[in-house]
């Protein structure tokens, strides 16, 4: 049954907003937006914005996950190091959104903000991901097989939130090397005969 009235109008307004944030951090940055430049965008005073979050963490941390949802639909099947690629070429490309996920990353590891369950869920999932990833590329003979994938994908995942740091700082730094490089130190070794 579809929903009807006012809750439907509510969630309507509240996915608006969450496009509008996701655009302007992209676009502006997540340090130099304001929150009313959000609720500008969408016909709304500062409070009318925050009447549809509990807090301003709460909206930003609704942001990382429509950023998360929308991404993941565009690199839904992940079997190649291109897709990866591209991942890292969007982050470089959204710098606001980077800033984002770093900063709420952070405060994430206090139990109590609104982003821990968020991070809490989504290391899980993206590390089955990239072992999924990462056994496909073991049964095509592209990486080596004497460390587990499960192991491996923990290892990537952190190359890739870590030179998301650093390019925060350096914006010279490379994203995507390190993860190549990464990709190459676990191709498999030619033995000599």
């Amino acid at each position: 049954m579809a929903k009807r009235g006012p809750y439907e109008k509510g969630e309507a307004k509240r996915k608006e907003i969450l496009q509008a944030a996701l655009e302007i951090f992209a676009a502006e940055g997540y340090r130099g937006t304001s929150l009313r430049k959000v609720a500008a965008k969408c016909n709304l005073s500062l409070p009318g914005l925050m009447h549809y979050f509990d807090s301003k963490e709460d909206l930003l941390t609704q942001v990382l996950r429509m950023r998360d949802e929308t991404a993941g639909l565009r690199h839904e099947q992940r079997t190649s190091p291109e897709s990866y690629r591209e991942i890292i070429r969007e982050g470089a490309n959204t710098p606001g959104l980077v800033e984002l996920f770093v900063s709420m990353a952070a405060a994430a590891s206090d139990p109590g903000h609104p982003a821990h369950s968020h991070f809490a869920d989504r290391y899980p999932v993206m590390r089955e991901r990239v072992a999924a990833f990462l056994r496909h590329r073991m049964d095509e003979g592209a990486v080596r097989q004497d460390i587990p994938p499960e192991r491996l994908a923990a290892l990537l995942i952190a190359v890739v939130d870590g030179i998301q740091l650093q390019w925060l700082v350096d914006r010279t730094v490379d994203m995507q090397q390190p993860v190549d490089d990464a990709l190459a130190l676990l191709a498999p070794v030619e033995s000599g005969t």
